[in-house]
C-alpha cells in the first residue's frame, strides 16, 4: 500500500470536450492525501501548472510525490519526427522539475487522436527508432519510459503489443486493463515481459460494456460515461492474481489506481464521488494484501 499512487483521472478529469465535470487541484490533490496516497500522476494536459516551479510547489504544498505522466506521441510518422522530440522534451522538464521519474509514452495515430490503425513492418521499425529517441530524452531528465498500451491508440490489440515487444526493448506501463480490453491476457505479459515492466496502472473492466469501444461503436469517453471501468475486484480483469504474481515476482515500483470516471451529473458534495470510488478500490487492494499475507495468496 506504501507503493500505491493516485491519478487525476480517477477523479474525472480529462480534457476531452463533454467528458464531463473537472474537479479543481485543490480537491483532487486534497483528498489524495485525505486518504493517505503518498504521490499522483501529472494528469491530463494542462489540469496541474506547465511552469515547473509551480507544479514543484504545489505538488510540495499537498504533499505529493510527482510519479510522472501520460504523454501522447506520434512515433511512427516520419513527418512528425521534430514534433514529437519536442512535445517529449516539454514532457520531461515539467515533470522532471517535480521529480518525476517515469515517462508515460503513448502510441497516437496522430496529434489530434485520429482513428487508430494497424501499422506496417516498417512503421513499427520507425516507431522502436522513435522510441528509442524518446528513451534518451527520458534518460536525460532523469526519468525512464514505459510505453502505455491504450485503447484507440497504435498500440491496442494483442498483435500490436507482441510486434512491439519484437521491434523494441522499451519498457513498459502495465495497464492490465487496457492489455485484457485488447486481447493480451495480462498474467501471460507478465510471464514474456516482466523484465520490461516499469510501472503498473491498476484498472478493472466489464469486458462487455469494453467491447463497443473496442470495435470502434464508441468513443473512449462514451464507455467511460457508461461504466466500463470499475472498482478493483468489480469487473473482469484478475487483479487478485495479478498483484500477488508482479509481487512473487519481485516488482517494487508504484502501483498507480487508475479507474478512468467522468461526473456527469453535477459536482458531488464533499466527501462524495469519486472519491468513495477510489476508497473502495483500496479497500479491495488491502483484503490482497492481507490474503497474500498468508500462504494461501500466492498465485501459482
Amino acid at each position: 500500500m506504501s507503493r500505491l499512487a493516485g491519478a487525476p483521472i480517477s477523479w474525472g478529469v480529462c480534457e476531452v470536450p463533454g467528458w464531463g465535470i473537472e474537479l479543481p487541484p485543490a480537491r483532487v490533490l486534497g483528498e489524495m492525501r485525505q486518504i493517505g496516497l503518498p504521490a499522483t500522476e501529472l494528469g491530463s494536459d494542462g489540469y496541474l501548472p506547465t511552469d515547473p516551479a509551480a507544479l514543484r510547489d504545489l505538488c510540495a504544498q499537498y504533499d505529493l510525490t510527482m510519479i510522472g505522466g501520460f504523454v501522447p506521441l506520434v512515433l511512427h510518422e516520419p513527418s512528425e519526427r521534430e514534433a514529437t522530440i519536442d512535445a517529449a522534451t516539454r514532457a520531461a522538464s515539467l515533470m522532471s522539475a517535480a521529480g518525476a521519474t517515469v515517462f508515460v509514452t503513448s502510441g497516437v495515430t496522430d496529434w489530434d487522436w485520429g482513428p487508430r490503425r494497424d501499422l506496417t513492418a516498417a512503421d513499427w521499425a520507425y516507431a522502436a527508432e522513435t522510441l528509442t529517441v524518446v528513451e534518451e530524452i527520458a534518460n536525460e531528465h532523469g526519468m525512464v519510459q514505459a510505453i502505455h498500451p491504450h485503447l484507440q491508440t497504435v498500440v491496442e490489440t494483442r498483435a500490436d503489443i507482441e510486434a512491439l515487444l519484437e521491434v523494441s526493448n522499451v519498457g513498459w506501463t502495465f495497464d492490465m486493463g487496457h492489455m485484457q480490453i485488447g486481447g493480451m491476457d495480462p498474467l501471460e505479459f507478465i510471464d514474456v515481459a516482466f523484465d520490461r515492466i516499469r510501472h503498473v496502472h491498476l484498472k478493472d473492466v466489464v469486458m462487455s460494456l469494453a467491447a463497443p469501444v473496442f470495435a470502434g461503436e464508441q468513443s473512449i469517453m462514451e464507455g467511460v460515461q457508461a461504466g466500463m471501468f470499475c472498482n478493483l475486484g468489480c469487473g473482469d480483469v484478475p487483479i487478485r492474481d495479478i498483484v500477488n504474481l508482479l509481487e512473487a515476482r519481485g516488482y517494487d515500483q508504484w502501483y498507480v489506481l487508475e479507474q478512468d470516471a467522468a461526473i456527469t451529473t453535477g459536482e458531488p458534495p464533499e466527501g462524495a464521488g469519486p472519491l468513495l470510488d477510489v476508497l473502495a478500490s483500496i479497500e479491495y487492494l488491502r483484503g490482497i494484501e492481507a490474503f497474500a499475507s498468508t500462504d494461501e495468496g500466492t498465485h501459482t
